[in-house]
């Protein structure tokens, strides 16, 4: 058994498997890196290694943490979504501060992610935050379908996801040492699509645990707030709320 191998090796496949078959092999070899960067789950960065030649090459990271809870698919769709903003530093001109632009958008929609800032049908195309959702029948799902067929797997799977994701990716941008900035992939807007929970790891509460001990409270007549610890009886001073007690909201 050789977890580090399995995983990257699995990576590099799907990675020169999309390259050839979605972009004709015009994406030159990046670095792929395993990154638990939060809400985040994937991400581009131009130029970000050398080796001690001088040769430099590009990161695509993946965050492993949702690689048990996303279907293979909607994960692998991320990796596409990192390689459309590589394709786009290396051959097209990226936006402003990572900014989503219509080149980007086009590109994303030839493939069959079809861009939405709000992962779903009618959202806003370009945008300093987007999202996609895969389009039944379009390249990228026809590829990934052949790809799946040949029993391709992602081995090794994060046992604690921080969260079960809510749906399609959406795009930020990450600054890298020369100074510019690439897209990215974080966690988005409510919807079921993408969710695939392997029986392996173990959910998250749905609803976050209060660690703290303290809970929120509040005057029901000019809405005052105040934390504190559980079982106070505050009393609210201000002007006309006749001394009325706090209530418990959170």
């Amino acid at each position: 058994m050789h977890p580090t191998r399995e995983i990257y090796d699995e990576l590099q496949t799907a990675y020169d498997y999309f390259n050839v078959e979605l972009f004709g092999g015009e994406l030159p070899p990046c670095l792929i890196t395993l990154q638990r960067e939060k809400r985040t789950y994937g991400y581009f960065c131009r130029e970000r290694f050398v080796n001690r030649g001088g040769a430099t090459s590009d990161e695509i990271a993946m965050n492993p943490s949702y690689f048990g809870v996303r279907s293979i698919k909607h994960t692998l769709s991320t990796l596409v979504h990192e390689m459309v903003h590589q394709w786009q530093y290396r051959h097209g001109k990226p936006g402003r501060r990572g900014y989503h632009n219509r080149e980007w958008a086009d590109r994303m929609e030839s493939l069959g992610l079809i861009p939405s800032h709000t992962g779903q049908e009618g959202g806003k195309r370009v945008g300093e935050r987007m999202s996609h959702y895969i389009a039944p029948g379009g390249s990228f799902d026809v590829a990934c379908d052949a790809l799946l067929t040949r029993d391709f797997v992602l081995s090794w799977l994060d046992r604690f996801p921080p969260t079960i994701p809510t749906g399609e990716a959406t795009g930020r941008a990450l600054a890298n040492p020369t100074g510019g900035e690439s897209g990215g992939t974080v966690e988005a807007a409510p919807t079921s699509a993408g969710s695939d929970v392997s029986p392996y790891v173990q959910a998250p509460p749905l609803e976050p645990v209060n660690r703290s001990n303290r809970v929120k409270y509040r005057c029901p007549m000019c809405g005052a707030q105040v934390w504190g610890k559980r079982g106070l009886g505050l009393i609210c001073g201000g002007e006309g709320c006749e001394q009325a007690r706090f209530d418990v909201v959170g």
